[in-house]
């Protein structure tokens, strides 16, 4: 294969990465910027959505397209149901302490996982596409699932934006990010904004595993890669905000495809350690964030 196509090949595997990873890191910035709450069990929410779409794929009979129908509603609303009673008994009895809500999420990690393992099982488990569809180039053919994984991402993302900004709910959650005491005055119930903040950017982890399930299979310790990529893309974003988080997303996942593909995955991930080390040192509120 000649350079060009194998560019363009790169390009677009790199433009799948960007779209799960733009999800993932949304959920991320979304806890952060309104509850500045880091989530180091983000990753295991992403994790718990790709072993429900196996679950649910496996349990439900009929065509493959409904039952991922299926996982695409079931294992989201699932996981934020999860994460919403985690933050009821655990994060809001910390009253969200910054450090102490970095170990007990640390718990929830570990918590998840082997659960997840007693339960689920050691081993990588495929989930069916829920269509074979090929895209055929004069070059080379490409899965028509993938290209349906960045639109979905896609409209998912526009979704997010306009619930932030045209809507009253999104309306009380960007209040209650500005100031948690004034939204309490004016009558703002802080604790069910935090709830549903939390449950949120878990359900969109764990969309973006349902959707990436087909690609890589599901297995109880992938949520590490996640959760690493998402910090890299928020801090070079800037924490809390959405445009930050999809740019940088789509920086680090056309880097990454395009490295990977040319040399080797692990090259891709230790330039984009680096790219983090020059915003901190040059920008540290990240490309979009606001100074403190």
């Amino acid at each position: 294969m000649s350079f060009g196509p194998f560019l363009l090949l790169a390009l677009m595997e790199g433009m799948v990465t960007a779209a799960v990873l733009a999800l993932t890191a949304a959920g991320l910035s979304l806890v952060f910027g309104v509850m500045r709450v880091v989530n180091v069990a983000h990753g295991e929410f992403f994790m718990l959505g790709a072993v429900l779409a196996w679950l649910v794929t496996t349990i439900i009979p009929g065509p493959a397209m409904l039952a991922f129908i299926a996982a695409l509603v079931i294992a989201p609303l699932f996981v934020a149901a999860l994460a919403a009673a985690a933050d009821g008994l655990i994060l809001k009895r910390l009253n969200y302490d910054p450090e102490a809500t970095i170990v007990a999420t640390i718990g929830l990690l570990y918590m998840i996982q082997q659960a997840t393992l007693s339960l689920y099982g050691p081993n990588a488990n495929p989930v069916a596409a829920p269509f074979e569809w090929r895209i055929q180039l004069p070059w080379f053919g490409y899965s028509g699932y993938k290209l349906f994984v960045v639109l979905a991402a896609g409209l998912v993302l526009v979704a997010l934006w306009a619930f932030m900004t045209r809507t009253r709910a999104g309306l009380i959650m960007r209040a209650t990010q500005v100031d948690r005491a004034t939204a309490r005055t004016f009558g703002i119930n802080v604790d069910r904004v935090y709830m549903g903040t939390f449950a949120l950017g878990a359900g969109l982890a764990a969309l973006a595993g349902v959707l990436v399930a087909p690609i890589s299979q599901a297995h109880y310790l992938m949520g590490g890669d996640p959760l690493l990529l998402s910090f890299i893309v928020v801090i070079i974003g800037g924490l809390g905000s959405l445009r930050g988080t999809l740019v940088a997303a789509l920086i680090i996942g056309l880097s990454d495809g395009v490295i990977s593909m040319a040399f080797s995955p692990t090259l891709a991930k230790i330039i984009a350690t680096l790219l983090v080390a020059m915003v901190l040192i040059f920008r540290p509120q990240g490309l979009f964030g606001a100074r403190a």
